[in-house]
């Protein structure tokens, strides 16, 4: 594993557990110094944070006031703000019309208001470095929607055109921003579905797998080294991209 992020410092949200985690260990073995986020501080969190020589960054960023404080914090600690992960997650499922309203729009208000909230409080650091690098995390359901999946495959779908629009507006300042859409992927999410299925998780990994042409789900460690690869200052050209981490499942030009 390259050393090339040395120097470099990297907030990277919902890492208390699953994908984020793996995307703190990747930056933090490739050179960076990575805060790690989750909406509350939790032993967890903090030894997450001294396995990989970080600091924690608690915080709930559905609030714009909050995500101020996170970003301000780890560039006040750190030094410097280069990398922004935007990982975090909530989701719950439900048939549409039986979706309770509120519900429906915490999922769209943490998936895609949190990362709004996100790089708006991270650009000023990034612009006073004059560079910086976003990666955000969508999911093969923001690309093909899935059924009772209505507020969560709306919200991912938002943050690959939030990703597109805000690389064409944010490259000239050298400031990339990528995206990494998932497929089904090995993390505890994979519980929410499971009991929506009303199976076992184990029985759920299995009918994930049955669709996927590599014949198994990924793992959060392939997701991180796309994360790692996006967050390169060596990588310019890749502006508005997004990659998929699916198996083959999804072929498109999302």
């Amino acid at each position: 594993m390259s050393t090339n992020l040395k120097g470099r410092v990297a907030l990277v949200t919902g890492a208390a557990q699953g994908m984020g985690a793996a995307h703190a260990r990747r930056l933090a073995a490739a050179g960076a110094t990575v805060a790690v986020n989750d909406i509350r501080d939790s032993a967890q969190l903090q030894a997450l944070a001294d396995e990989i020589g970080g600091l924690t960054a608690p915080g709930d960023v559905s609030d714009a006031g909050e995500c101020r404080r996170i970003a301000d914090d780890v560039a006040r600690v750190g030094g410097r703000l280069d990398i922004l992960v935007a990982n975090h997650a909530y989701m719950t499922m439900a048939p549409l019309a039986d979706h309770d309203d509120t519900d429906w729009w915490k999922v769209v208000d943490t998936n895609l208001g949190g990362t709004f909230f996100l790089v708006q409080a991270v650009l000023p650091h990034m612009r006073a470095a004059g560079a910086g690098r976003i990666v955000v995390i969508t999911s093969e359901w923001g690309v093909i929607g899935w059924p009772e999946a209505t507020a969560y495959s709306a919200a991912k779908s938002g943050l690959i055109s939030l990703v597109k629009t805000l690389g064409r507006e944010l490259a000239s300042e050298h400031i990339t921003v990528n995206a990494v859409a998932p497929g089904v992927t090995d993390t505890p999410q994979l519980q929410v579905d499971a009991d929506a299925a009303g199976i076992e998780l184990a029985a759920m990994h299995q009918r994930y797998a049955s669709s996927i042409p590599l014949g198994r789900i990924g793992s959060p460690d392939e997701v991180a080294a796309a994360v790692e690869l996006l967050s390169d200052f060596d990588l310019e050209s890749v502006v508005g991209q997004v990659i998929s981490c699916n198996g083959g499942s999804t072929r498109s030009r999302a």
